[in-house]
């Protein structure tokens, strides 16, 4: 049986993982952060099932911040894999918080890679790298080759975080793959992320219980793809022989008005009836297009985007419904293509 360490793992991309993983036959070990309030909704369906959590689902209290907790986990459970998907994963954000931005999202990255370093394990690891890091893109689409030019704390810090696991790759031989992943969404993305934020208040509209949605800039352009097949991709990168980056997109574009006017037209309303504009939504520096080539995801691993930027609306938007009125939806299933609701593995 194999056993994976995510970090992350109560986060939208880490539970889908967990549950892939799962599916697969691993043993499945997450860190999640001490608070005073839980905050493992997304695995709650895992972690509620008396054949998963403690059999093959273990949970560790940790922080990205702590790298001494970080080898000590090493030295307890020699992970075949680590996922390293945590961090301050907001981009509006990083520039209220930069520092606290820095150094989880990059330098934690530098504490797992000198903790698996210090222990001597022999693991495969995986770098969530952001299309953020192309930010005021040199050439379209973006490719592995495209040069970087980040414009946020978070793209600076996830770019530190892509050059350091390459480093180490270089350096001491570490089976050490960067997913250089564009934008991916699904009913378990945070609230606060511009398309759960629309594809929610889109329900409570339809449902009487709000009136407006205020949003920031409409016209940003962003690559969009469905997260539980971006998990597999992150999967299939461990998999090879030899440790590379990939980039993970669908190769479209699409501007944050197009997916307002389809997530309101889905529910048979008018969106110029309740959008409006709040610049404090607004990032300081843009980031106007993002567009990737996952030409060599799929030549290399297989992979491919089969959920389109349309399917995707309907998806979010059906499951902010479905649980705004109490039936099965989101985070203890999701709905897959086809429209059923099912397990995310």
């Amino acid at each position: 049986m194999k056993r994976a360490l995510i970090t992350g793992i109560t986060g939208q991309d880490g539970s889908y993982l967990a549950d892939l993983l799962l599916a697969k036959g691993y043993e499945v070990h997450g860190i999640i952060r001490r608070a005073s309030t839980f905050n493992t909704s997304r695995i709650e369906h895992l972690y509620q099932d008396p054949h998963l959590h403690g059999v093959r689902l273990f949970l560790h209290y940790g922080d990205l911040a702590d790298s001494v907790q970080l080898v000590k986990l090493l030295y307890n459970l020699h992970p075949d894999e680590i996922y390293h998907l945590g961090a301050q994963s907001h981009v509006r954000v990083s520039f209220d918080i930069p520092e606290y931005t820095a150094d989880v999202t990059g330098v934690g990255t530098i504490r797992i890679l000198e903790a698996i370093r210090e222990v001597g394990v022999k693991t495969k690891f995986y770098q969530a790298s952001s299309s953020e890091m192309f930010g005021k893109v040199q050439e379209v689409p973006q490719t592995e080759r495209t040069p970087f030019w980040p414009r946020s704390p978070y793209g600076v810090a996830k770019l530190f975080s892509y050059w350091a696991t390459v480093n180490y790759r270089e350096s001491y031989g570490l089976h050490a793959s960067n997913g250089i992943l564009f934008n991916h969404e699904s009913p378990r993305r945070g609230e606060t992320f511009v398309t759960r934020k629309i594809s929610r208040a889109v329900a409570r509209i339809k449902l009487g219980l709000d009136k407006s949605l205020f949003l920031g800039n409409l016209e940003a352009r962003r690559d969009w793809g469905y997260a539980p097949e971006y998990v597999e991709g992150m999967w299939l990168m461990l998999q090879q022989e030899q440790p590379d980056d990939y980039v993970l997109a669908t190769n479209e574009t699409h501007s944050v008005r197009e997916f307002v006017e389809l997530a309101f037209s889905h529910v048979n309303l008018d969106w110029k009836e309740y959008v409006k504009h709040d610049s404090r939504y607004e990032r300081p520096a843009e980031v106007d297009l993002l567009i990737g080539d996952p030409t060599k995801a799929k030549k290399g691993l297989g992979w491919e985007p089969k959920v389109r930027f349309p399917q995707l609306v309907r998806i979010m938007v059906d499951a902010d419904l479905a649980m705004l009125e109490g039936r099965s939806g989101e985070p203890a299933s999701f709905v897959n293509p086809q429209g059923k609701a099912g397990s995310a593995g």
